[in-house]
């Protein structure tokens, strides 16, 4: 597996590789020292690819033409590592996130097979002309572009085009619902699987206690990146705070003092971090930034949500949980204490809203998760 140390990367995959360990088989994980201590907790073997990408300090550049170089950079000095780890000892099969550009040109340039873990969406068809069209208008698009196939002329890849290079993996599995999969009927079934997040079954939720006296569970998540959010915690402190019968965990991240929200009522607990899994499984409501981790984790536990996006796909993910008839999006702007109490009313009183949670909490679970994604990666074994 070769992975990029963004938690939000490396912790879809991390339930894969463990039952593929417990399966018998050897797995290395090639990623950042930064997150050595997650992937080799799963059995597999660290291999050291120190990352170029910000993701220590979150200094992520506005501009998506600059974030795209970053990855391709990564990906540059990332496969001479990569080349030296695996020249001698060549994978059977190579697993990559999306964003390790440098292990699909390692396999091809080995002519081993490769599959790609999907933390989000996956591109359907159309996709180029609809999104990859737009991205390549803008600023700086066109020597992204030119770099990009200048590496892949260079560097061993059989695939040099850079759209089918950066696009469309050959085999991939999507670790999402399907139901956050846009346009899925316009997918190919031939190369993607949808499995669904991929979590240890037999983890319990005792990682966390519902106290005894919560009539109703709020859990208020800005996931792990988008956290340094001082004000927006102060406006759900003023919506949740003393709500009766309601209980709420507030998870502000590394970027926040906790001195920097204020009094704290007596129903709420604030952490940097929290087991979000095992919080939801107990929950009534879900305020999200709409990741994709934390959609299909809020749709795993039924549980209706609040999107209030941050960045990058998450605006797409807000509104199609509002399609699917389970949450309400406000913008941070908007995001005032009376909306956000007034949606999380709306959300937990409509019986729509329970309905269309279970259905969809029932189709998450049938996409199969981890023991699904591993009978697929062994197929490709064989």
């Amino acid at each position: 597996m070769v992975g990029i140390p963004a938690v939000s990367h490396v912790l879809p995959s991390l339930e894969v590789i463990r039952e593929l360990v417990a399966r018998g088989h050897r797995v290395t994980y090639a990623n950042d020292p930064a997150v050595a201590a997650m992937t080799a907790a799963t059995g597999a073997e660290p291999v050291v690819c120190t990352s170029t990408l910000p993701v220590a300090d979150n200094n992520w550049p506005e501009d998506p033409i600059a974030a795209m170089d970053l990855f391709l950079d990564n990906a540059v000095q990332a496969l001479p590592r990569l080349q030296a780890a695996y020249r001698h000892d060549p994978a059977d099969l190579y697993l990559y996130d999306i964003g390790g550009y440098a292990a699909r040109a390692l396999a091809e340039a080995q002519n081993r097979p490769l599959m790609q873990l999907s933390p989000t969406f996956v591109a359907w068809d159309g996709y180029e002309q609809e999104i990859g069209a737009q991205l390549r208008r803008l600023p700086g698009a066109a020597a992204h572009r030119a770099k990009f196939a200048r590496w892949l002329a260079g560097c061993g890849a059989t695939t040099t085009d850079v759209d089918a290079f950066a696009g469309s993996p050959p085999r991939a599995l999507a670790l999402i619902t399907p139901a956050m999969q846009p346009h899925a009927d316009r997918v190919d079934s031939r190369r993607v699987d949808f499995v669904g997040p991929c979590f240890d079954p037999a983890a319990s939720a005792d990682r966390w206690t519902r106290p005894a006296d919560a009539e109703s569970v709020l859990l208020v998540s800005l996931g792990s990146a988008c956290t340094r959010r001082p004000e927006f915690y102060r406006r759900c402190l003023a919506a949740y705070g003393d709500l009766p019968g309601w209980h709420v965990v507030l998870q502000i991240g590394k970027y926040t003092d906790p001195r920097e929200l204020g009094a704290v009522p007596a129903n709420v607990e604030v952490h940097p971090w929290v087991p979000q899994r095992a919080i939801l499984e107990q929950a009534d409501a879900f305020v999200t930034h709409a990741g994709m981790g934390g959609c299909g984790e809020g749709l795993l536990a039924g549980v209706p949500m609040i999107a209030v996006p941050q960045a990058t796909d998450q605006f797409m993910n807000a509104d199609r949980l509002v399609e699917l008839g389970v949450a309400r999006r406000l913008d941070t702007p908007e995001a005032t204490a009376e909306a956000l109490r007034t949606a999380l009313h709306e959300l937990v009183t409509d019986p729509e809203v329970a309905r269309r949670s279970a259905l969809l909490r029932a189709q998450a679970r049938a996409a199969g998760g981890t023991a699904r994604a591993a009978d697929l990666v062994e197929e490709m074994l064989d």
